[in-house]
């Protein structure tokens, strides 16, 4: 059924849900964005399904948004980088919204859209190997539809340290940040995510989703008018000559003309 995702669910019903675009380092491309929204309806939707674990294959849990994406939305006319874009957004919140506790075994390393698809995670357990960062800026770009939930998760203050710098922080300091609950061993990653999906398993499953639902009322305002300020400010951004020189100096392996 999916080309970029693979999802399995055990007689338990604890549900993987898995980048699998190792070799592009599960980077995300307009198809994965589709696939992971058209995942979280249906797992969501499913009622055998009591927990989704999320995860990537190979060495890295995400390196962000798919730069030939990205060019592709540089060339595209602005009602389709919208339209793109509202994609992106709507792909975060259908995860974040989801009626199933989301649970992050972050195996390797998480850029940009990756760190947003960490914030999205009920609870996030990362590898003590992890490296971050959220990079959009050394592109000329910005976390925009990722904002609300990295912010959401980590704090306006904390946000502060690293959502604007792009630069690289550790599993230490993902913990302090906020954004993992945990560092462990790469050997240990599955006990400890394993330790975090039982105690679900003994509760009613409406009442977690009625209780999800509640922590995301009670909790920072992430609704549509929310989602549609990050959605212009990304278009916004994509046409500024920093953007164009940005994705343009990544692509012929160059310096960007602000980098010393």
């Amino acid at each position: 059924m999916f080309e970029t995702i693979s999802v399995t669910t055990d007689a338990r019903g604890v549900a993987t849900l898995t980048l699998d675009r190792a070799e592009k380092h599960n980077a995300m491309s307009a198809q994965m964005i589709a696939e992971l929204t058209q995942a979280a309806a249906q797992l969501g939707a499913d009622d055998t399904v009591r927990v989704v674990v999320l995860t990537g294959a190979g060495k890295s849990f995400c390196a962000g948004g798919d730069l030939g994406w990205m060019q592709d939305q540089m060339a595209a006319d602005p009602e389709t980088r919208f339209a793109e874009a509202r994609k992106l957004a709507e792909m975060l919140q259908a995860l974040n919204t989801m009626p199933r506790p989301l649970i992050g075994a972050i195996q390797g390393n998480a850029f940009g859209g990756g760190v947003g698809l960490t914030a999205v995670c009920d609870v996030a357990i990362g590898v003590d190997s992890v490296k971050m960062a959220l990079t959009e800026t050394r592109l000329g770009l910005i976390p925009a539809t990722i904002g609300p939930y990295v912010i959401a998760r980590m704090g306006e203050a904390r946000a502060r340290r690293v959502f604007m710098s792009a630069r690289l922080f550790d599993a230490v300091e993902a913990v302090e940040l906020g954004l993992l609950a945990k560092n462990v061993p790469a050997t240990d990653l599955a006990d400890a995510v394993e330790a975090e999906v039982l105690p679900y398993l003994s509760c009613a499953p409406g009442a977690v989703a009625s209780a999800k639902d509640l922590v995301s009322k009670l909790g920072p305002n992430i609704d549509d008018a929310v989602i549609d300020q990050t959605i212009r400010s990304l278009v916004d951004r994509w046409e500024t000559d920093e953007a164009i020189e940005g994705i343009g100096a990544f692509f012929e392996k160059r310096k960007p003309a602000w980098k010393s």
